[in-house]
Protein backbone atom coordinates (compact mmCIF):
# COMPACT_ATOMS: atom_id res chain seq x y z
CA UNK A 1 0.00 0.00 0.00
CA UNK A 2 2.87 2.37 0.72
CA UNK A 3 4.38 2.12 -2.78
CA UNK A 4 0.96 3.07 -4.22
CA UNK A 5 0.78 6.12 -1.92
CA UNK A 6 4.31 7.14 -2.94
CA UNK A 7 3.43 6.73 -6.62
CA UNK A 8 0.31 8.86 -6.12
CA UNK A 9 2.27 11.55 -4.28
CA UNK A 10 4.92 11.47 -7.00
CA UNK A 11 2.28 11.94 -9.70
CA UNK A 12 0.69 14.79 -7.72
CA UNK A 13 4.07 16.46 -7.27
CA UNK A 14 4.81 16.05 -10.99
CA UNK A 15 1.46 17.63 -11.87
CA UNK A 16 2.04 20.51 -9.46
CA UNK A 17 5.50 21.10 -10.93
CA UNK A 18 4.06 21.19 -14.45
CA UNK A 19 1.36 23.64 -13.35
CA UNK A 20 3.92 25.90 -11.65
CA UNK A 21 6.08 25.83 -14.78
CA UNK A 22 3.08 26.69 -16.94
CA UNK A 23 2.11 29.59 -14.66
CA UNK A 24 5.69 30.85 -14.69
CA UNK A 25 5.76 30.76 -18.49
CA UNK A 26 2.45 32.62 -18.66
CA UNK A 27 3.69 35.27 -16.21
CA UNK A 28 6.88 35.72 -18.26
CA UNK A 29 4.85 36.15 -21.47
CA UNK A 30 2.53 38.64 -19.75
CA UNK A 31 5.50 40.64 -18.44
CA UNK A 32 7.04 40.73 -21.92
CA UNK A 33 3.71 41.84 -23.43
CA UNK A 34 3.44 44.56 -20.78
CA UNK A 35 6.93 45.81 -21.65
CA UNK A 36 6.12 45.89 -25.36
CA UNK A 37 2.94 47.84 -24.62
CA UNK A 38 4.91 50.32 -22.51
CA UNK A 39 7.45 50.78 -25.28
CA UNK A 40 4.72 51.30 -27.88
CA UNK A 41 2.96 53.84 -25.65
CA UNK A 42 6.26 55.62 -25.06
CA UNK A 43 6.73 56.03 -28.82
CA UNK A 44 3.16 57.36 -29.07
CA UNK A 45 3.92 59.85 -26.29
CA UNK A 46 7.05 61.01 -28.13
CA UNK A 47 4.98 61.41 -31.31
CA UNK A 48 2.55 63.72 -29.50
CA UNK A 49 5.47 65.68 -28.03
CA UNK A 50 7.15 66.06 -31.42
CA UNK A 51 3.87 67.10 -33.02
CA UNK A 52 3.52 69.88 -30.46
CA UNK A 53 7.11 70.99 -31.07
CA UNK A 54 6.66 70.99 -34.87
CA UNK A 55 3.32 72.82 -34.89
CA UNK A 56 4.77 76.36 -34.54
CA UNK A 57 7.10 75.75 -37.49
CA UNK A 58 4.12 75.45 -39.82
CA UNK A 59 1.78 78.11 -38.40
CA UNK A 60 2.80 81.00 -40.66
CA UNK A 61 3.33 79.04 -43.85
CA UNK A 62 0.76 79.80 -46.50
CA UNK A 63 0.18 77.75 -49.62
CA UNK A 64 0.60 79.45 -52.98
CA UNK A 65 -2.49 80.53 -54.88
CA UNK A 66 -4.75 79.07 -56.24
CA UNK A 67 -4.33 76.01 -53.98
CA UNK A 68 -4.08 77.59 -50.56
CA UNK A 69 -6.32 79.06 -47.94
CA UNK A 70 -9.37 78.22 -45.97
CA UNK A 71 -10.32 75.82 -43.23
CA UNK A 72 -9.36 72.82 -45.34
CA UNK A 73 -5.75 73.95 -45.44
CA UNK A 74 -5.64 74.35 -41.67
CA UNK A 75 -7.12 70.89 -41.07
CA UNK A 76 -4.82 69.27 -43.62
CA UNK A 77 -1.77 71.05 -42.19
CA UNK A 78 -2.65 69.87 -38.68
CA UNK A 79 -2.92 66.26 -39.87
CA UNK A 80 0.31 66.61 -41.85
CA UNK A 81 2.23 67.83 -38.81
CA UNK A 82 0.75 65.02 -36.72
CA UNK A 83 1.98 62.47 -39.27
CA UNK A 84 5.43 64.11 -39.25
CA UNK A 85 5.53 63.67 -35.47
CA UNK A 86 4.51 60.01 -35.75
CA UNK A 87 7.08 59.32 -38.47
CA UNK A 88 9.87 60.99 -36.51
CA UNK A 89 9.01 59.09 -33.33
CA UNK A 90 8.74 55.75 -35.16
CA UNK A 91 12.20 56.26 -36.64
CA UNK A 92 14.04 57.03 -33.43
CA UNK A 93 12.77 60.52 -32.66
CA UNK A 94 14.82 62.51 -30.19
CA UNK A 95 15.26 59.69 -27.70
CA UNK A 96 12.42 60.67 -25.42
CA UNK A 97 10.56 57.36 -25.89
CA UNK A 98 13.55 55.36 -24.62
CA UNK A 99 13.74 57.39 -21.42
CA UNK A 100 9.99 57.29 -20.85
CA UNK A 101 9.88 53.51 -21.44
CA UNK A 102 12.75 52.91 -18.99
CA UNK A 103 11.04 54.98 -16.31
CA UNK A 104 7.67 53.29 -16.86
CA UNK A 105 9.24 49.82 -16.71
CA UNK A 106 11.12 50.73 -13.52
CA UNK A 107 7.93 52.10 -11.97
CA UNK A 108 5.99 48.99 -12.98
CA UNK A 109 8.65 46.68 -11.53
CA UNK A 110 8.70 48.68 -8.29
CA UNK A 111 4.90 48.52 -8.14
CA UNK A 112 4.92 44.75 -8.78
CA UNK A 113 7.56 44.33 -6.06
CA UNK A 114 5.34 46.16 -3.55
CA UNK A 115 2.38 43.87 -4.29
CA UNK A 116 4.34 40.71 -3.55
Amino acid sequence: MIPLAIAGASALLSGATALASSLSDTAARNAEADRETLKRKSVEFEAVYLTQMLQPMFENLEAAEPFGGGLGQDVWRSMQVQEYGKALAANGGVGLADHVARELIAAQEAHNGERR
